[in-house]
């Protein structure tokens, strides 16, 4: 995720959304004092490799620590701070009503059937240990991080959720919004798991699509998506 001061918006990462991508190109406009959240190794290593800034600012000052935070440290023994996929209460709780309320907040989100089709592939990487249908019917592609990202209390809590479908258009409106240089170049990343040919409608069965429904119920009706 990314908190930028210079640029004013905070970028909440969710799941299988081309999150990775998008914090990448978005870290070459970063600013000394703004939060970068670390990726894996492979995607830190990338970002590097392009010239552009990689994770700083994403650990608490003890100052910053509230009671909650105080607990949390102690019980986890370890720093408080940012990560990868923390959600709206928690950024909101860190970074305090003044900046929350005046920042543009955005995350990105995804056709749930496409969705639970790439996380499949990529989870599967090292080597199939499921069929997809297997890994729908299990109930581990019942929490791909996404909805309770960008909601408090069940209630959209960000500015402007993007679609993943128009990922190019969405990147123009953030640039404009933004009143960046330019529009962000995304790199590739974590796209090269899935096949090509892989398409939800043809690889889920009826009842992956019955189950995949029931289970991203709130998105489906949120935003409309069909099969």
């Amino acid at each position: 995720m990314i908190i930028s001061h210079r640029h004013r918006y905070i970028f909440i990462k969710t799941a299988k959304t081309a999150g990775t991508s998008v914090e990448i190109a978005l870290s070459k406009y970063a600013g000394e004092h703004d939060v970068l959240t670390p990726c894996t190794p492979e995607d830190d290593a990338l970002r590097s490799e392009l010239g552009y800034p990689g994770p700083r600012n994403y650990r608490l000052p003890f100052t910053a620590y509230s009671l909650r935070d105080l607990a949390r440290a102690a019980a986890e023994r370890r720093l408080v701070g940012f990560y990868n996929h923390i959600g709206a209460r928690a950024i909101r709780e860190r970074v305090g009503p003044r900046v929350w309320s005046s920042y543009f907040k955005f995350c990105f989100e995804r056709n749930p059937w496409d969705k639970v089709v790439s996380a499949y592939y990529f989870n599967q990487r090292t080597g199939p240990t499921m069929s997809l249908s297997e890994y729908v019917q299990s109930g581990a592609a019942n929490e791909i991080a996404g909805y309770e990202l960008y909601t408090i209390r069940g209630e959209i809590a960000v500015d402007e959720v993007f679609r993943y479908e128009s990922l190019e258009e969405s990147m123009r409106a953030v640039a404009q919004r933004l009143h960046l240089p330019e529009t962000p170049v995304l790199p590739r990343a974590k796209g090269q798991y899935r096949p090509p040919t892989a398409r939800y409608r043809e690889v889920l069965t009826a009842q992956d699509r019955a189950k995949i429904a029931r289970v991203y119920a709130r998105e489906i009706a949120t935003f409309g998506y069909e099969w």
